[in-house]
């Protein structure tokens, strides 16, 4: 018997956590806890408070209030999204340093071999070379900082893992690698990260932050999201019933002071106390404020979009000539939608510069087809001015639009009130790539030509982004790790090699499975859409999930309960109609008592007076039935 299964050791417990920055809350009320053992990510939009959460458990920021209690025991590391070295010395400087006797004394209990033995292992598997051992760490790219970074926490072997945004910079090699390595580890894990592929393989529970609040979710991140949608087409369901019930009191209680009868004003008096009295449910969102993308192009270009032939690039350094790629053809036809992949430092970036004409090729040619017009992102958004406001680059490129229009489109890609006039170099980096995408959506370029545009993109986001490629009528080349983009945007996967480029006409999966020879038959993201896709409403779904008793009996329930509000219909439209003939005999009897022939009769108008007064009664009494069967 595994009795770790039926009493998990809980190393965290957190309780009515609560951070603000100044008057702004950021988490409210977050209690959790983790058990050894857990693989946990957290999701949430940029700025729900993903990154507080995970530094306040690492111990460098303080809560406002509420408590967190750890295990002492438990060794913690914690990967910082950025600024992670402030060093002179060299990557193997650096992988020595990184971790305490200690540390490295735990390392190789874990591991059955030293600490040093598994130094150039690692690296390796991060995609450093043996040459880039005694690089100096103030070289090192970005990426390679945060490769880096993420080799040292892993060699101090950890018992909890703080991960902030591990994927970024990671070539799909490394990130199957980490993958494997996380899933295989006994370290307990907790993750942010937007990359809902590698969430997917590596986590058994979700932490989701929203409205400064946290949700736990049990499974990966297409099991969350089935979850997720389901909660929210119930409480919309709730929500939307609720609404119905308000809209259909408040006309009853119309109804009733029209008729301006004591009885009937009590009876709307009585309404109005209980309408006051119910606890409002307030309508779900499914996740923030939206972007809304749409790109569309200003002049169909022709079949053929774009040829190149036997490009080649190399470059010159100190240590002599880096030759990138050779030999790269490209035939791109109209509607094409190519993801371009690669190995980090292979030239991708430099082939899209290539195409576009920016830097030129050491071989080879480049021609546009017949009314061509590309747009191009760039991930390290350096077509952005940084001395600019948000609205001044905006209008920098198109002044003929005036300030409302713009703070229109600005407001479309979540640039609200101030957020306009911020400068570009105070932008955070999912600002910027929101910038730049709007930049190039105004352009109304046929040719999009994209480097890593979801890379600061919440997942929220990424959706929204890869639904507005999808719809785009043009033609579109884009650089991408990101694996889920990969397996539902593409026509085609390019994946561009150091002797030129290889064509795999399908989506992640497929491109997976040929480069590396293995036929697994029914592919992981195969299966993970077939989970993803849940048919029919929330109550349906929660049928399929009943026995073969229980779905019988609630058969019979539903059956019983339509008879009776069919009964209950029919009854009511019964009452309505009666009230309709009494208002109608009320309203003549009223105009009959007006004429001088009538009210000059004596016998006629006492006869009238009397049955008005019946007829009131009476309606009192219908209106009384029909409120009896609206309940």
């Amino acid at each position: 018997m595994n009795y770790d299964t039926i009493h998990p050791v809980s190393i965290i417990t957190v309780s009515k956590l609560n951070k603000s920055y100044g008057i702004e809350p950021v988490l409210t009320d977050v209690s959790f806890h983790v058990n050894e053992g857990d693989k946990i990510g957290i999701v949430g939009a940029n700025g729900a408070g993903k990154s507080t959460l995970i530094r306040i458990l690492a111990g460098e920021l303080e809560a406002d209030s509420g408590d967190v209690f750890m295990d002492k025991k438990i060794a913690l590391s914690y990967l910082k999204q950025r600024d992670h070295f402030n060093t002179d010395g060299t990557v193997i400087d650096e992988i020595n340093a990184a971790a305490t006797d200690e540390q490295k004394a735990r390392f190789a209990l874990k591991n059955n071999y030293s600490y040093e033995s598994g130094i150039r292992g690692m690296l390796k598997n991060l995609a450093f070379s043996d040459e880039d051992m005694e690089k100096p760490v103030a070289q090192l790219s970005g990426g390679e900082k945060t490769r880096l970074a993420l080799a040292s926490v892993l060699l101090q072997a950890p018992d909890l893992l703080l991960l902030d945004e591990p994927t970024n910079h990671l070539d799909i090699g490394t990130l199957k690698w980490l993958e494997d390595y996380l899933r295989a580890s006994r370290t307990t894990l907790m993750i942010i990260s937007h990359d809902r592929y590698f969430l997917d393989r590596t986590v058994d529970r979700i932490f989701e932050i929203e409205r400064n609040r946290l949700t736990v979710f049990k499974g990966n991140y297409t099991e969350y999201k089935e979850k997720k949608q389901l909660i929210y087409e119930e409480q919309l369901k709730h929500y939307e019933q609720q609404q119905a019930e308000i809209a259909r009191q408040e006309e009853m209680i119309r109804v009733f002071k029209g008729h301006n009868t004591e009885h009937l004003v009590k009876r709307a008096q009585s309404r109005e106390k209980r309408l006051a009295q119910i606890e409002l449910i307030e309508k779900p969102l499914q996740l923030k404020e939206q972007l809304r993308i749409n790109f569309q192009e200003k002049l169909q270009s022709g079949n053929d979009v774009l040829f190149a032939s036997g490009l080649s690039k190399s470059f010159t350094s100190e240590e002599g000539v880096r030759r990138l790629f050779r030999n790269v053809d490209l035939d791109v036809k109209k509607g094409d939608r190519i993801c371009l992949v690669g190995p980090n430092g292979i030239g991708k970036t430099t082939l899209l510069r290539i195409i576009l004409g920016q830097i030129p090729a050491d071989s080879g040619t480049v021609r546009l087809g017949q009314n061509v017009v590309p747009g191009y992102y760039d991930q390290e958004q350096r077509l952005l001015d940084p001395n600019n406001t948000v609205l001044e680059e905006l209008h920098s490129s198109y002044i003929k639009y005036d300030q409302v229009e713009l703070r229109k489109l600005l407001g479309s890609f979540l640039f609200h009130g101030d957020d306009v006039f911020k400068r570009v170099a105070d932008l955070a980096g999912g600002e910027k790539a929101r910038l730049s995408l709007l930049k190039l959506m105004m352009s109304g370029a046929n040719l999009l030509i994209l480097d890593e545009p979801t890379n600061h993109l919440d997942i929220s986001a990424k959706e929204v982004f890869e639904d507005a490629i999808m719809d785009f009528p043009g033609t579109v080349i884009i650089v991408s790790h990101d694996r889920y983009l990969l397996q539902h945007v593409p026509t085609a996967i390019y994946e561009l090699g150091s002797d030129g480029i290889t064509v795999y006409l399908g989506g992640y999966d497929y491109y997976y499975e040929k480069s590396t020879s293995i036929g697994s038959g029914r592919s992981y993201l195969n299966e993970m859409s077939r989970r993803s896709a849940v048919e029919g409403s929330a109550s349906e779904e929660l049928k399929r999930l009943l026995g073969k008793e229980e779905r019988a009996a609630l058969r019979q329930q539903e059956k019983q309960e339509a008879a009776q509000k069919k009964r209950r219909e029919r009854k009511l439209a019964e009452a309505e109609e009666r009230i309709s003939s009494i208002e109608a005999r009320i309203s003549e009897i009223e105009q009959l008592l007006c004429q001088e022939e009538v009210f000059s009769d004596a016998k006629r108008s006492s006869e009238l007076s009397a049955e008005l007064s019946a007829r009131k009664q009476e309606l009192e009494a219908a209106y009384d039935e029909w409120a009896e069967l609206s309940e």
